[in-house]
C-alpha cells in the first residue's frame, strides 16, 4: 500500500500554510450575536488531521525503515532524543481511547444520552491529562454532543446493522488501542 505524503510546507511558510481553511478563516458575526458559520467551522476543524501527519506521518517518511510499526517510530526516534512523533501518537492514542470509551459505553448502555458516555469516558481517559482550565471546557462540550436517537441515525437507517458495524469497528479500535497504551506505559516507550 502507498504511503501518502505529508503535504509540504511552502517555501519560508509553516504547516498553517497547508491548510484549505483554518480556524483564522472562519468569521464571526459579531452583530448576530457571534454567530459561527458552520461549514468554515467544521472545514477548519477538519484540517486538524493532518497535524497528526506533521507529528507522526513526517517521522514514518523521514525513517521508512525504522518506522514499520508505531511501536518501532517511536523507539527509534526517542534514540535520537526526540519525541514529537511519540508525543502525537501518545495524544492520538488518548482521543482514540475517549472516543472508543465513549461509544462502548453507549452501546452498552441503550438507555443513556451520549451526553452522559461521553462524560465518564472523558473523566477516565482525558480529563487526568487537562488543566484546570481545560476541564470545563470539555465539561460544557460533552453536554452539546447530539442526542442519542439523532446520532444513531446519523450512522444508518437499519438500528441492527449500524449496531453491529459499530461493534466490530469498535472492536478493533479497542484492541490496537489498548496495544498501543501497554506499549507506552513501557519504559522503552517513555521520554
Amino acid at each position: 500500500m502507498a504511503v501518502p505524503h505529508s503535504v509540504p510546507f511552502p517555501s519560508g511558510g509553516t504547516w498553517f500554510d497547508t491548510l484549505h481553511k483554518t480556524f483564522d478563516d472562519v468569521p464571526v458575526q459579531a452583530n448576530n450575536d457571534n454567530a459561527i458559520p458552520t461549514s468554515d467551522f467544521l472545514e477548519a476543524a477538519e484540517s486538524l488531521t493532518t497535524l497528526f501527519d506533521v507529528l507522526v506521518r513526517d517521522r514514518q517518511l523521514a525513517t521508512p525503515a525504522q518506522s514499520e510499526t508505531l511501536q518501532s517510530l517511536v523507539i527509534n526516534e526517542l534514540k535520537t532524543k526526540k519525541h514529537t512523533a511519540a508525543e502525537g501518537l501518545l495524544w492520538l492514542v488518548r482521543a482514540l481511547d475517549f472516543t472508543s470509551q465513549g461509544i462502548r459505553s453507549n452501546l452498552q448502555n441503550p438507555s443513556d444520552e451520549l451526553s452522559a458516555s461521553f462524560r465518564t469516558a472523558y473523566g477516565n481517559t482525558l480529563k487526568p491529562h487537562h488543566s484546570f482550565m481545560v476541564k470545563p471546557i470539555f465539561s460544557a462540550a460533552m453536554s452539546a454532543t447530539p442526542y442519542r436517537k439523532d446520532f444513531y441515525a446519523k450512522l444508518g437507517g437499519d438500528q441492527a446493522k449500524v449496531d453491529e458495524a459499530a461493534g466490530k469497528w469498535l472492536e478493533a479500535l479497542e484492541k490496537q488501542v489498548s496495544i498501543l497504551k501497554q506499549f507506552q506505559a513501557k519504559k522503552e516507550a517513555k521520554w
